[in-house]
């Protein structure tokens, strides 16, 4: 009887103590060591649910999306910078296009510049050359050209 008296009133409390400390100290510092925002923003739509099943406590349905989104939110992050990343594309594809386009039109008025020569243009009251005259009359010339000169040999 000493025996059993000794066991239930002194090992089993004991036991359940180093039970006790063992979950609610050693695993629970355990588990804040390795506790990450991500997992405290996974954790709260489970919270948003208990409160919702729990009918006493009425919840607005924004809330219950709310808790949606969060536990959603790797999909929506991955979503929010693929949309991210196509506007970036997109806007250095619209950039790129406008420098082509620029440097094309930049070109163009260049080549139309030299074209036109603006560097060395006459003036309007500047003096030109006279015409040459001819030495001959078109008398002494021979009729019909170099062909005529040949048919007449």
């Amino acid at each position: 009887m000493k025996q059993w008296w000794r066991r239930w009133t002194y090992e089993v409390p004991l036991a359940i103590g180093d039970a006790l400390w063992e979950v609610l100290v050693v695993q629970l510092a355990a588990l804040l060591d390795r506790l990450t925002v991500r997992k405290v923003i996974a954790f709260i739509p489970v919270v948003i649910l208990v409160l919702a099943y729990y009918h006493r406590i009425p919840i607005p349905p924004e809330l219950v999306l709310i808790g949606d989104f969060l536990a959603y939110i790797d999909i929506f992050s991955v979503l929010i910078l693929l949309g991210m990343l196509s506007r970036v594309t997109t806007i250095l594809f619209v950039v790129k296009q406008a420098a082509a386009r620029i440097a094309t039109f930049v070109g163009n008025a260049a080549a139309q510049l030299r074209r036109l020569d603006i560097r060395h243009r006459r003036q309007r009251g500047a003096a030109t050359r006279p015409h040459r005259t001819p030495d001959r009359s078109d008398d002494d010339r021979a009729p019909h050209g170099a062909w005529g000169q040949a048919a007449f040999a």
